[in-house]
């Protein structure tokens, strides 16, 4: 069916009926704009007012789908060739509207997966159940898009399309896992204790340890190589407090001040507020916390944090000779004799500088035994 044809024997015989494209759409009830896209042959009449077009323009409706006045001799035949171009017509009309909605599933699935990226947080279950359902419309979506695929081929494109897609989403999730340290938001199976959350994905295994308190942390073990006892667990944020994150700030004179408070803010009970003191004389430190000590007692918090507190000064700051914790409630001090002689092990931590796999042996382990903390810091602590 030729548009063009159509539109330029529409623009003859409205001229040969003496009227505009105006005088001609407001007897249609339509607008000028449709009349002339007709003529410059971008569209045809709509089929609901063809029959009133060919009676305005005294013609009939096989000679406007012909482009031309049909002589009666070749009425029939032209009229069998109109019908077969009029359905081709709009087989091809029916197939265009379609591929346009099968790109608008295709573009609304993935517009689905973002917002489910972008919206929840990763540890909601409708984070992943929109992705996955935003990862299904687009790939039904895709398969659709070309009418000439056979079922056979469509499956395969489909589950191929639908594999690659969801790989694609884990693969994203697992970047956002290892730089940002959050929630994984595909795991096949969640385990819930007291002391964390574990998430098993296909790429890793992640430990959610102190979970929605202030030293939350995560551990991402893509070796998998942990169990639920023998992950490393601290009543800290380890990602914060642990040896590999203060170890940067070590020195040998408590007198460099930024260096000391870059350490202190990076150990347990600095998330409470403190102000600083440093006696370069007499070579004391001093620290006053802005809370009440019993407030922030809750199974021993207080005493395993002055524990490793003073442990890892007295470890990290060589000439460091006293350490006083003072809170609104009481003042706890200790100075380096007493933790060389009544900390067990303290001198393998610092066997040939400070050895790591014994701070976190004799250190942050212990922080989990609450016998030793209650004997040590009894043994250690003058309050």
């Amino acid at each position: 069916m030729d548009q063009e044809k159509i539109g330029k024997f529409i623009a003859s015989v409205r001229k040969e009926q003496n009227l505009t494209q105006e005088q001609l759409a407001e007897k249609l009830g339509i607008t000028s704009k449709a009349v002339s896209k007709w003529e410059c042959g971008k569209g045809l009449p709509d089929a609901s007012i063809m029959m009133e077009l060919c009676e305005i323009l005294k013609i009939t409706v096989n000679d406007l789908l012909s482009g031309e006045k049909i002589k009666q001799e070749n009425y029939q035949k032209k009229l069998e060739e109109n019908i077969l171009d009029t359905i081709d017509y709009s087989n091809k009309k029916v197939l265009e509207k379609n591929k346009v909605i099968y790109e608008m599933i295709l573009f609304f699935g993935l517009g689905l997966v973002f917002m489910a990226f972008t919206i929840y947080p990763t540890d909601s279950s409708w984070g992943s159940i929109h992705s996955i359902m935003g990862l299904l419309l687009s790939t039904f979506g895709f398969v659709n898009i070309k009418r000439d695929r056979t079922i056979l081929r469509k499956c395969f494109l489909g589950i191929s399309y639908f594999m690659i897609g969801f790989l694609f989403l884990l693969l994203l999730d697992f970047s956002n896992v290892i730089l940002n340290k959050v929630a994984p938001r595909f795991s096949y199976l969640i385990q819930t204790t007291e002391d964390m959350i574990l998430y098993k994905t296909p790429l890793c295994n992640v430990y959610r340890i102190n979970r929605n308190t202030k030293n939350e942390y995560y551990i991402i073990d893509v070796k998998k190589e942990y169990t639920e006892d023998t992950v490393p667990i601290t009543p800290f944020n380890r990602d914060k407090s642990g040896i590999e994150s203060i170890l940067p700030f070590q020195n040998p004179y408590i007198g460099n001040n930024s260096n000391t408070s870059l350490l202190v803010d990076h150990l347990p009970l600095s998330e409470y507020g403190y102000v600083l003191e440093i006696d370069s004389v007499n070579l004391v430190l001093t620290i006053d916390y802005h809370i009440t000590d019993w407030y922030i007692n809750e199974n021993q918090y207080l005493e395993k944090s002055l524990l490793y507190n003073a442990v890892s000064l007295f470890v990290l700051i060589e000439n460091v000779q006293k350490l006083t914790f003072n809170f609104s409630g009481n003042t706890y001090t200790v100075n380096r004799g007493q933790i060389e002689e009544c900390y067990p092990h303290f001198k393998k931590i610092v066997l040939d500088g400070i050895n790591q796999d014994n701070f976190n042996q004799y250190v942050e382990v212990k922080m989990n035994d609450n016998d030793f903390v209650e004997q040590t810091f009894t043994e250690i602590f003058i309050s």
